[in-house]
């Protein structure tokens, strides 16, 4: 076979030390080419073998994967590192313990990306190629979030986020930061205090639960007397209803005020596009229309339903609940219900625009929304 000349030119310290390494079983493999030197995650712990070299540094390493690869799966093939897109989605269905014994930094990718990752391979992923990007997918996993590991990931995010330079990674960053208790609250009011001088830090609060917005807004002046004529319908659990008494609660003013200030100067369209999924996450309503249309059409539907013309059933008992004065918080909740990242078609096809130019773009679409937003915070402007 042709691998057995690879084995051969494994130098032969190498190989003896290798094979005594997994005569035990190997949780993680890592490789630090700067070095030249192997570390394995074991039951015991950490242990690293120094490699020598008998050739040139990147064809010995290539040789040493082989050798990993054919230990691991009985063939010297390797992970198939140009699959990279395909990993990176979440679609390796490989077997995840064999993989983070491979040395390859783009098979621990395809690890951390895999939805249905348990926390004890996350942890090993981790150990084995920790860096922002691996952390964060890792965070996305209900099961490290809640695990032990959780915390650490956070704390290493929180500690890099000062080098980030992409504006998307950040809005991802404090996002996932701010789920359940990952972080303190002078940490959470420490991420806030820099939005006020970095817009996409507003943006990954947008994503977050409201109750994280360090803010102090209360209630507005109309949520107690509209809940209690709604109150038929809460009970019945109607979307409409339930989002109309969340965006008038204090958590929801908070949000709302946060939707404005993330408005004010958007960095480039990546951010743009992860506030619109933002309020398409929030307002997660129901309409026969796809949702994230025009916002000229979201505000000429809003409109009509509010005059009852082709009214969702659901929505049409709120109607009828609610005191005709009062009508307008209904309407500029469904103009912001109906608006997500496809709002957007319009405006960037064909567009790479960015910075003030972009912004000057968006403001056919952002005055609506902000008009909406003030709306239902009980602003006059």
């Amino acid at each position: 076979m042709s691998f057995k000349p690879t084995l051969m030119q494994l130098a032969h310290e190498d190989s003896l030390r290798l094979n005594v390494l997994f005569a035990q079983p190997v949780q993680a493999i890592r490789l630090n080419e700067a070095t030249m030197t192997l570390h394995a995650l074991t039951a015991k712990g950490e242990a690293k073998i120094r490699l020598n070299p008998t050739t040139r540094d990147e064809q010995y390493l290539r040789w040493l994967r082989e050798w990993l690869s054919l230990k691991v799966t009985g063939s010297p093939g390797g992970y198939p590192v140009f699959l990279q897109r395909w990993t990176r989605t979440g679609h390796a269905r490989n077997n995840l313990e064999q993989m983070l014994l491979l040395g390859e930094p783009e098979a621990v990718v395809a690890v951390v990306h895999n939805p249905d990752l348990s926390h004890e391979v996350a942890s090993r992923a981790w150990w084995a190629y920790p860096s922002a990007d691996t952390a964060r997918r890792l965070l996305e996993k209900s099961t490290v979030v809640y695990g032990s590991l959780g915390q650490e990931l956070a704390s290493y995010l929180l500690e890099f986020l000062p080098f980030e330079e992409q504006a998307l990674d950040i809005v991802d960053t404090v996002r996932l930061c701010l789920q359940g208790e990952l972080i303190s609250q002078l940490e959470r009011e420490q991420l806030w205090n820099r939005a006020k001088r970095k817009n996409p830090f507003y943006i990954g609060f947008l994503h977050a639960e409201a109750k994280q917005i360090p803010l102090s807004s209360t209630p507005h002046p109309q949520a107690a007397q509209l809940e209690l004529a709604l109150q038929t319908a809460l009970v019945a659990d109607n979307p409409f209803a339930k989002a109309l008494q969340q965006s008038l609660s204090a958590e929801g003013q908070n949000w709302l005020q946060t939707l404005l200030f993330a408005l004010e100067k958007p960095a480039d369209q990546e951010v743009v596009i992860s506030l619109f999924c933002a309020i398409q996450r929030r307002f997660n309503l129901k309409f026969a229309e796809p949702r994230g249309i025009e916002v000229k059409l979201a505000l000429q539907r809003a409109a009509a339903y509010c005059q009852g013309i082709g009214t969702p059933r659901e929505l049409e008992t709120v109607l009828k609940l609610m005191p005709t004065e009062q009508s307008s918080y209904l309407y500029n909740l469904l103009v912001l219900a109906q608006l997500g990242e496809d709002s957007l078609n319009t405006v960037f096809g064909g567009s790479d625009a960015v910075g003030s130019v972009m912004r000057k773009h968006l403001e056919p679409l952002v005055k609506p929304i902000q008009q909406a937003a003030n709306g239902l915070l009980g602003v006059n402007q």
